[in-house]
């Protein structure tokens, strides 16, 4: 999306491999940015993911205090908060920089470094305080399908009511799912895979991961320019047939397109059906059964698949067709934007 020539208000979403950007007007913005290699130079990558729109202040919220570059989730923290910082120094922000918390408030950067726990792994609860906005009905669930994880999260009475706000505490209790549609590597979720009536072994090496198989079904758009991929190489449909033949250990001149998107079905098949576990403990542990399911994210065919076979009934509001594919994907930075300015309760 072209960039705005200037902005009173920016919210980023610093992930472990992406950094997302939304001005709560319909302006976005997403990288890759693998945090956990490049962490030196978030800053510089900050101030040019916003430097363009020229924006009066920057909110944020995050999750990439979790990369194993920092030793401690109050280290990721601290270095992200500083990283924010410095980038809106850099591109010469009025006003100085929010942090999102848990609890709902919007801080300043050394009371957002003062509480970690607060900070860290907030963009989820931003995000379902947008869901909120759109369901139907009192009890609703968000199923938010990203590229590294899944978050599903219970709405009741107009808000959000998690069981759990920690990244332990939330995968505990099934509400975070470390499954996703581009970063999973096909061997975290499936032992064999069919091919010609045969059950073959699944390599337990990063060949191929979850992107190879929903770019063979037709489910992510190619982008043959991309590089993050299991063997740098780009994210199209025939690179991705060979990554998943690289996995069963078979020559890539032998298995056919016919034989990558059969495979690429049952990985899906299994993805589903791990997330539709999830859904089951989520809503068994919810005082009344949701109504509806809010979607978002740019995984929602496998969010729907899981859903059908967790048999979850009413209707489904998708947020990539209410807000727009591009704003949907920078969901929890677009929800940060509207809180910040207002406009989200």
């Amino acid at each position: 999306m072209p960039a705005a020539p200037q902005t009173d208000l920016v919210a980023i979403d610093v992930g472990g491999a992406n950094l997302k950007a939304a001005d709560g007007r319909g302006w976005t913005q997403a990288v890759p940015f693998p945090l956990w290699r490049e962490w030196r130079r978030l800053p510089e990558a900050l101030a040019d993911l916003v430097g363009s729109v020229a924006p009066r202040r920057i909110v944020a919220t995050m999750t990439g205090e979790i990369a194993d570059c920092y030793p401690s989730r109050a280290a990721g923290v601290s270095h992200i908060v500083d990283a924010i910082v410095s980038a809106a120094a850099v591109i010469r922000c009025i006003d100085a920089p929010g942090i999102y918390l848990l609890d709902g408030r919007i801080v300043a950067a050394d009371a957002a470094k003062a509480a970690p726990v607060h900070a860290a792994a907030s963009n989820w609860h931003a995000l379902a305080r947008l869901a909120t906005a759109h369901a139907p009905g009192d009890r609703s669930l968000l199923v938010d399908v990203g590229s590294t994880t899944v978050d599903l999260v219970p709405i009741a009475g107009g808000r959000p009511v998690p069981r759990a706000y920690d990244d332990a505490s939330r995968m505990l209790a099934g509400e975070l799912v470390y499954t996703g549609v581009e970063r999973t590597p096909l061997a975290a979720v499936v032992r064999w895979l069919p091919h010609r009536g045969l059950g073959r072994p699944v390599a337990a090496e990063r060949f191929a991961d979850s992107r190879d198989a929903w770019l063979l079904l037709d489910a992510l758009p190619e982008q043959p320019h991309a590089t993050d991929t299991a063997d740098s190489g780009p994210a199209t449909r025939d690179a991705a047939r060979i990554r998943l033949a690289r996995s069963l250990l078979l020559e890539p001149a032998d298995f056919t397109m016919t034989d990558a998107t059969t495979a690429a079905a049952a990985f899906a098949a299994r993805q589903a059906r791990l997330i539709a576990r999830a859904l089951g403990r989520v809503v068994g542990g919810c005082d009344r059964r949701p109504t509806s399911v809010v979607i978002a994210g740019h995984g929602e065919r496998l969010a729907r698949m899981a859903i059908d076979r967790a048999g979850l009934r009413g209707p489904i509001v998708s947020l990539p067709d209410v807000l727009g594919t591009d704003v949907s994907r920078a969901a929890p930075a677009h929800a940060l934007a509207l809180i910040a300015r207002g406009v989200l309760s």
